[in-house]
Parts: C-alpha cells; sequence; structure tokens
C-alpha cells in the first residue's frame, strides 16, 4: 500500500516503548524519531500541539498522539495479529485493566499518584501496604496464563510494560524490593516471559 509510518518518541519511555511493541507484533514496518525533550522538535510541536509530548504516531501524514489512543489505532488499521480480544466481553476486561494499570497502580506521573511508583520512593507503611494490594489484583488477574489475556502479547502486556524494566531498575536504584517470587510467582514469571520475548526485547532500552 506503500504506507508511511513514523513514531517520534524516547527510547527511555515506557509509553514510546508500549506503541514500538505494537508495531512490531503486527509485522509493521516504521521509522523511529528520537525526540529531545529538552529541545522538542519542530516536528513533535506540529503533529502534537496540544500535549507537546510522545509517543506520536504518524500514518500517511496523519498524526495519532498518546499511547493508548494509538494502540487502538494501530489494531483497527491493521486487522493481522490483534492485541485486543475479538470478544466484547474480553475486549472490555482488557480495557478495564489497562485503566487500572494507567491510573490507579503502575506507571509514574509527574504527581508520583500511582501506588507501586509510590511505593519504590517512600518507606511509608501505609503506600507501600496500598502497592501490595494492587499487585495482588494483577498476580490474581494473571492466574495460571503465561501472559495476560492468553497466550500471546496483547494490549495488556504492551501496557503493563513498565513493570517488565522499569519496575526492577527502580527498585535496584531505590534499593527496595516490592516485587519477589515468594510473594508474587505468576507476575515475576510473566516477567520473565515477556522479557523473554525478541520483539519486547528489541522495543526496550537496555537494563545500563
Amino acid at each position: 500500500m506503500g504506507e508511511e509510518v513514523k513514531l517520534l518518541g524516547l527510547k527511555r519511555s515506557p509509553y514510546s516503548c508500549r506503541v514500538e511493541i505494537a508495531l512490531k507484533v503486527k509485522g509493521i514496518e516504521y521509522e523511529f524519531i528520537e525526540e529531545d525533550l529538552s529541545n522538542k522538535s519542530p516536528m513533535l510541536l506540529e503533529y502534537n500541539s496540544v500535549h507537546k509530548k510522545v509517543p506520536v504516531l504518524v500514518h500517511n501524514g496523519r498524526a495519532i498522539a498518546e499511547s493508548l489512543v494509538i494502540l487502538e489505532y494501530i489494531d483497527e488499521t491493521w486487522k493481522d495479529t490483534p492485541i485486543l480480544p475479538r470478544d466484547p466481553y474480553d475486549r472490555a476486561m482488557a480495557r478495564f485493566w489497562v485503566k487500572f494499570i494507567d491510573e490507579k497502580a503502575l506507571h509514574p506521573s509527574i504527581d508520583c499518584t500511582h501506588s507501586v511508583y509510590k511505593a519504590c520512593t517512600t518507606q511509608d507503611e501505609e503506600v507501600i501496604e496500598e502497592a501490595y494490594g494492587d499487585v495482588e489484583f494483577l498476580e490474581t488477574e494473571l492466574n495460571d496464563k503465561r501472559f495476560f489475556s492468553g497466550e500471546s502479547i496483547g494490549l495488556v502486556n504492551i501496557v503493563v510494560n513498565f513493570v517488565g524494566l522499569w519496575l526492577g531498575v527502580i527498585q535496584e536504584v531505590r534499593g527496595v524490593e516490592l516485587l519477589n517470587k515468594e510473594k508474587f510467582p505468576k507476575l515475576c514469571g510473566w516477567v520473565d516471559e515477556f522479557l523473554g520475548s525478541s520483539i519486547v526485547r528489541e522495543s526496550l532500552p537496555s537494563r545500563e
């Protein structure tokens, strides 16, 4: 079709990595354009004039911003290898867990409201206990599945990529241990499976 796909992003950003993983899962060829957020490019300011942040997907000259919006766009545009379940109930459940992860549990934000991130940056026992509870929800949701939502990498796994790499780094730097195999064997097993995927390894920055 002669399609042109560009991704304006930041290699060390879990949000940009979401989009890269999805594109690779789908087998879509794309050009990655690394942004310097201290000196934002005219292209970024043009294509995301509202928020002026990455990631931004540019498909045949049309720009889509915000990682979750981009992921759904990718799945609806390129139908092969779906990242969202086709069953309406399963799709709704995937969106529920994505919302939980993004708004409540795992990803760091400017105001540090996410429970797991806060737990890695404080000694407050109440905060840590809240984080354990949120991680326990994810442990239960995994059940005996290889990945969230089944046997392949789908939307929930892509969104939770933060726990696959960044959480371990934060724990090491901070000298804390929130996620361990004794308390959360299924989630730790998921981390090994997730990071063992060649598609994921190609999309994430080096741990170093």
